[in-house]
């Protein structure tokens, strides 16, 4: 079983749909075609974007599928994210900092992605564009204050402590409010900071 996480569940995505709703040059290269997709499937195109052997486009791709999943509008959503950012530019700008460690790194990402004139694109809100900077910035083994995924359903179950209000469009401070937390519970339970996002998402 391919897990990048304990407990993790692969996500079932419709691939024919997919494929026939992505622009061609998104699609990921050696990107799963079974249906299931791990975190560690999309890791590997992170990985391969940071060699320079993937594009920022398809690094988005990759992240959408996964996280949109089954759900129908997925496709159009994803086409319509990618549609505004034809050559990849303002996603690589978003990320060019994301591999150094810190929350000033961490920050600046989260607010270029939030900001129109830099790269804000469309159905792109923090719920997805944390994924991204999840799979981008993340380095396992390492520990502290990594980049996590903050979605709806997990910020309806973070305790008052982790400092995320009860509602979308998250500020960067709350963010990393949130990372630190987390950071703070992996090391207690001493499993890794995505451990944390992921108990939260799947629930009790």
């Amino acid at each position: 079983m391919r897990q990048s996480l304990p407990g993790e569940r692969p996500i079932v995505v419709r691939v024919d749909r997919w494929r026939a709703g992505l622009p061609a040059d998104a699609w990921p290269d050696d990107f799963p075609v079974s249906g299931e997709v791990w975190r560690q499937d999309v890791f590997a195109v992170a990985e391969a974007y940071r060699a320079g052997s993937a594009s920022a486009r398809q690094l988005l791709a990759a992240v959408l599928m996964w996280g949109y999943g089954p759900i129908g509008y997925g496709p159009w959503r994803a086409a319509r994210s990618l549609g505004g950012d034809p050559t990849g530019e303002r996603l690589t700008s978003a990320l060019e900092d994301i591999s150094v460690p810190g929350e000033v790194a961490l920050r600046t990402a989260y607010r270029r992605f939030r900001d129109p004139a830099q790269a804000r694109l469309p159905w792109l809100g923090p719920a997805f564009f944390t994924k991204v900077l999840y799979f981008a910035g993340y380095r396992r083994g390492v520990g502290g204050v990594q980049p996590l995924i903050l979605d709806r359903v997990v910020a309806d179950r973070l305790p008052a402590e982790a400092g995320v209000t009860r509602r979308n469009g998250w500020s960067s401070d709350e963010w990393l409010a949130y990372l630190r937390w987390a950071a703070g519970q992996a090391q207690r339970r001493g499993v890794e900071p995505d451990a944390v996002e992921l108990a939260l998402f799947q629930g009790p």
